[in-house]
């Protein structure tokens, strides 16, 4: 197996189906699966492992309340926080997720102080950023997951629209993790032909709408929880690239350092992954539309950050 450890943080809905994800997935040895509230991690993981005899797979699952069982961990699956709810933003989460998401950081820099950090929980740009600030780590090592997901949510709708295979589909989408993310319409085609192609702009459009309020979508039919199957999907995708080094190039949040012409901030971008975590950002050419709805995603991650040093 090419790594030995991977620690799922927080063992809601997200965090759960990720540590089963990457059980049946074989991506380690041994998956710890931590959570505060006493037996819950503990009763997951024994649930999943369980299950291993069924599915067919060997990576251990362990749950746990508290860190040691995660010492030297490769890497880490960060989804603790709470849930939005009908009404809330991702940004309405800011206090008490930055103060859980810093707790947690900390204690991975104590027993794993070598890991790659993958960070999930919400607002999602300024979550990285915290835990990045709280562990010490460098950009390469601290990585959020928000472009992997908004993609697959505009992949999965362009294909009902055009009733073809998802896998057909590549796409793009860059930018801050919410209302502002930027779905890049030159970048999207399906088996090469370009998407304008073969669906009109007013429909296009409407898609690129529903991309941006998928999650909230998801917020108001299940009104007491969020999205989960996407979401852990999305994370463990990054975590077998990291953990394979398959090089994948995957829209991720990253700390960008002048790259779009953005310095100090997380934000969406193609990032290539693979051991070591973060191994490049790559810079694509963006239209003059693309390029000024990149730099307004990014104003609003600098507000939530500003709100942020504010509390």
């Amino acid at each position: 197996m090419p790594v030995k450890k991977i620690t799922v943080v927080g063992a809601g809905h997200v965090g759960e189906v990720c540590a089963q994800r990457v059980a049946e997935k074989e991506l380690c040895e041994e998956v710890i699966l931590i959570d505060i509230v006493e037996g819950i991690p503990q009763g997951k993981g024994l649930d999943q492992w369980e299950s291993a005899p069924v599915e067919g797979f060997d990576t251990r699952v362990i749950g746990s309340n508290d860190y040691e069982p995660a010492t030297g961990s490769d890497i880490f699956i960060v989804t603790a926080g709470i849930a939005r709810k009908p009404g809330m933003s991702r940004d309405d989460l800011l206090r008490t997720n930055a103060g859980i998401v810093e707790s947690v950081s900390k204690e991975i820099a104590r027993v794993a102080p070598n890991a790659i950090i993958i960070v999930v929980s919400n607002p999602l740009d300024v979550m990285a950023y915290v835990a990045k600030r709280a562990s010490g780590f460098p950009r390469e090592r601290v990585i959020g997951m928000a472009g992997v997901l908004d993609t697959a949510r505009y992949r999965s709708f362009l294909a009902l629209e055009l009733d073809c295979s998802v896998e057909d589909i590549q796409a793009l989408v860059l930018g801050g993790h919410g209302d502002t993310m930027v779905p890049l319409v030159s970048y999207t085609s399906v088996s090469g032909i370009p998407i304008q192609q073969l669906i009109p702009q007013d429909r296009l459009d409407a898609i690129i709408e529903r991309t941006r309020k998928g999650g909230a979508e998801i917020v108001a039919f299940l009104k007491t929880g969020s999205a989960y199957y996407a979401p852990s999907a999305a994370a463990v995708q990054m975590a077998e690239a990291i953990a394979k080094n398959k090089r994948r190039i995957l829209p991720a949040a990253a700390y960008l350092e002048g790259e779009y012409g953005e310095d100090g901030i997380y934000l969406g971008v193609p990032c290539k992954l693979g051991t070591g975590g973060l191994l490049e950002i790559v810079e694509v050419e963006l239209s003059d539309d693309e390029r000024a709805a990149l730099g307004n995603s990014a104003d609003h991650v600098r507000t939530t950050l500003a709100a942020l040093e504010a509390l």
